[in-house]
């Protein structure tokens, strides 16, 4: 009962609850919410912020941000596209489009780990060049007629299941165990909570930093395969501002912007909470507008309401802890 209890009081729990909680208000006055076809446009939806948010959980726990991951989308959707009308077969253009991103990862890796500038300044520029090298790619036309067994594949589902959520459920699953499970994962822990301490324990701090925002880049190339197809329209402008929110869900999801702390379940419930309030306010006909204010909400939300709940966890612990006594005098 204690260990249920404690489970439900942590960050995650309460964060499942306000899943469910979120999930039934949604069912019930929100017409349209509950079909199954809903249910499944509302986990493709969320594919590619999975997609992108897997690797961001492992780079924020080391105290680093990539904010970048959409631009890298848009760069590799518009060379999709370039390479497309170029007559590549679509096999070597989807191998062509994750190396971009892992160019692109490796370009801010290097620039973190080897030149020592800040990540959130880093892939703030990296953002503006990506997105830019997308429209000078192919300026502001869509390439579409791509191959209808991968566009079929791109919006079909197992079931009520969307396929690319599956893909995400997988790679979840994998990354989940290395992050939990292995040495590896607790140096990627050990980083974020001390980078001075790890670095003399003998983890190898910059190759570390490095994989993971290559590992970033090419995640975010693979949701721009699955956008791309989903949509079937190549575009530079394609994914223009999802960083917010996979950032608002990796921070949602119990991830500490500070580093050393955080999840993979937490961070997909905390994708899966994105999509049901982002879809119901769809449903109600909301403009993208409030869309932009809920999405920047949930960002502020995320980061203030853990940090708010350790400090009452700390004052109560300090609380309910007796003063020493002192002895008497003899």
């Amino acid at each position: 009962m204690s260990a249920l209890k404690s489970r439900l009081l942590s960050w995650e729990g309460a964060l499942l609850v306000l899943l469910i909680g979120s999930w039934l208000v949604a069912f019930a006055t929100v017409e349209g919410f509950s079909g199954t076809s809903n249910v499944s446009f509302l986990l493709l939806d969320v594919s590619e912020i999975a997609l992108m948010a897997i690797p961001l959980t492992l780079v924020v726990i080391t105290g680093e941000i990539d904010l970048s991951i959409a631009s890298t989308l848009g760069l590799t959707s518009a060379i999709i596209g370039k390479l497309w009308n170029a007559g590549l077969t679509i096999e070597s253009i989807f191998v062509i489009a994750l190396c971009v991103g892992a160019v692109c990862g490796l370009v801010n890796g290097l620039l973190v780990t080897r030149l020592g500038l800040p990540s959130l300044a880093v892939t703030i520029g990296t953002l503006a060049l990506y997105r830019g090298l997308a429209y000078v790619t192919l300026g502001d036309k869509a390439v579409a007629d791509f191959p209808a067994v991968y566009t079929g594949w791109a919006t079909g589902s197992v079931g009520p299941i969307p396929k690319p959520i599956l893909l995400a459920a997988v790679l979840a699953v994998i990354a989940g165990v290395i992050l939990h499970a292995t040495p590896y994962g607790r140096s990627v822990f050990a980083l974020g909570y001390n980078e001075e301490a790890a670095y003399f324990a003998g983890i190898r701090v910059k190759r570390i930093k490095l994989g993971l925002f290559v590992a970033s880049g090419v995640f975010a190339s693979l949701a721009a395969i699955v956008y791309t197809l989903r949509y079937s329209s190549a575009r530079a402008d394609n994914g223009t501002g999802l960083e917010l929110a996979v950032v608002a869900a990796v921070l949602l999801g119990g991830v500490s912007f500070f580093g050393g702390r955080g999840t993979l379940p937490g961070v997909l419930t905390g994708v899966l909470v994105f999509g049901v309030l982002r879809n119901a306010l769809i449903l109600a006909d909301v403009s993208n507008e409030v869309l932009n204010f809920v999405t920047g909400l949930l960002l502020i939300s995320s980061v203030l309401a853990p940090n708010l709940a350790t400090l009452v966890r700390n004052r109560r612990s300090r609380t309910l802890t007796p003063p020493l006594m002192e002895g008497n005098p003899s």
